[in-house]
């Protein structure tokens, strides 16, 4: 019985869904991650000229923040697995999920904001 009460309580119940989202995101960050690195090295050769004209098209710039929202959205939900499997007081467990959603998402708005101040040049 103490088992199945300390196995009941495991996890953060998220199942399917958490798994289905990192594999989602992981998958968009295998086309996005490489077209970005590339690109940016090959707009870099240029100096600072390069990489701002680079973020300068739409496509690109579009393309870059949806790499940086992806890889804040991989790395927020990996982090919550890894507070989940290891961290057993339910409120130290709440206030660093807390954490890890709000440091990630954080992240994800300054970089979508770089790119924009980079592509209009603010």
């Amino acid at each position: 019985m103490g088992n199945k009460r300390r196995i009941r309580g495991a996890g953060g119940g998220h199942g399917t869904g958490g798994f289905i989202a990192q594999r989602f995101a992981a998958v968009a960050l295998l086309f996005l991650g490489p077209w970005f690195i590339v690109g940016l090295a090959l707009a870099a050769r240029q100096g600072e000229a390069g990489a701002r004209g680079f973020f300068a098209s739409p496509l690109n710039a579009g393309v870059s923040a949806a790499f940086v929202v992806a890889a804040c959205w991989h790395m927020q939900i990996g982090m919550r697995e890894i507070i989940e499997d290891y961290i057993g007081k339910t409120g130290m467990r709440k206030a660093l999920e807390f954490l890890n959603m709000l440091v990630t998402a954080a992240a994800a708005i300054a970089g979508v904001f770089a790119l924009f101040q980079i592509s209009f040049g603010v």
